[in-house]
């Protein structure tokens, strides 16, 4: 049963949404431990074919609950590898989730929630979120979602962002990569849906392989190996089922089987 968010699923779409907006979404081991669970059970839904992660609220989400950071300041440094390790297995799970995975930002991005929208593959702001990595005010860093934001906004502006803990803007997201599209709060569920509809109407397998391929290929070195790799990869999807029936029904002019 989860108490700090809830998961829908209408159709072929499952949203997450995060539904603590009196404490602005922050984290707990808890609110983690939801998360992670919520990501691998719709992970795990054959019927499943994009998920949205949302929030309620005027911030998507704070970073750390206050609650949790008090009792984290007293613990040792084994508790806090196993507390950290939990965060790191959440955004690993968002990560790797099977499906292809919507950041709907309506609101403020601080500290680990930067680490949740990076971990989703697109991300869609309202222009009046503000971000912020404001770790380094606290004398820490935000190690744990590293891998995700760097690979979001690149290292150049990871390098002025984790180290300034300065607040940016949904046009500064934008420009730097951390989001795909910037609009109105009125506009935001309409440009989510354009997402949904162009991910459903795609082949199923191909898009989680695509997803997958992504994942494999990205800042790896162009070697024998990667090439071997992608070789493969094109060949399995050519003789899948979806793959022939994706070829056919454009060369027969018609609509594929899984639409």
């Amino acid at each position: 049963m989860t108490q700090n968010l809830s998961i829908t699923q209408s159709g072929a779409v499952a949203r997450i949404t995060l539904t603590q907006p009196e404490i602005r979404n922050a984290f707990s081991d808890d609110v983690i431990a939801e998360l992670t669970a919520a990501f691998q059970d719709v992970g795990a839904r054959p019927d499943v074919r994009a998920v949205v992660l949302a929030a309620e609220g005027p911030a998507f989400c704070a970073g750390a609950n206050l609650n949790w950071m008090r009792r984290m300041a007293d613990y040792t440094r084994d508790e806090n590898l196993a507390d950290a390790g939990k965060l790191a297995e959440m955004l690993r799970v968002i990560y790797t989730c099977p499906q292809p995975t919507i950041a709907r930002v309506q609101g403020d991005v601080y500290a680990g929630g930067m680490g949740l929208v990076a971990a989703c593959d697109m991300a869609v702001s309202v222009d009046t979120a503000g971000f912020c990595l404001s770790e380094v005010k606290l004398g820490l860093i935000p190690a744990t979602i590293s891998p995700y934001v760097i690979r979001a906004m690149g290292a150049r502006a990871a390098h002025r962002y984790f180290l300034t803990a300065e607040r940016f803007d949904a046009a500064e997201a934008l420009r730097i990569g951390f989001v795909h599209a910037v609009v109105g709060a009125d506009q935001l569920d309409a440009k989510v849906d354009e997402l949904l509809k162009a991910l459903t109407s795609a082949s199923p397998n191909a898009v989680r392989a695509c997803k997958q391929l992504v994942q494999n290929v990205a800042e790896r070195e162009i070697d024998a190996s990667l090439i071997a790799a992608t070789v493969e990869g094109i060949a399995d999807i050519r003789a899948s089922a979806e793959g022939r029936e994706g070829v056919q029904s454009f060369l027969q002019k018609r609509k594929p089987g899984w639409l």
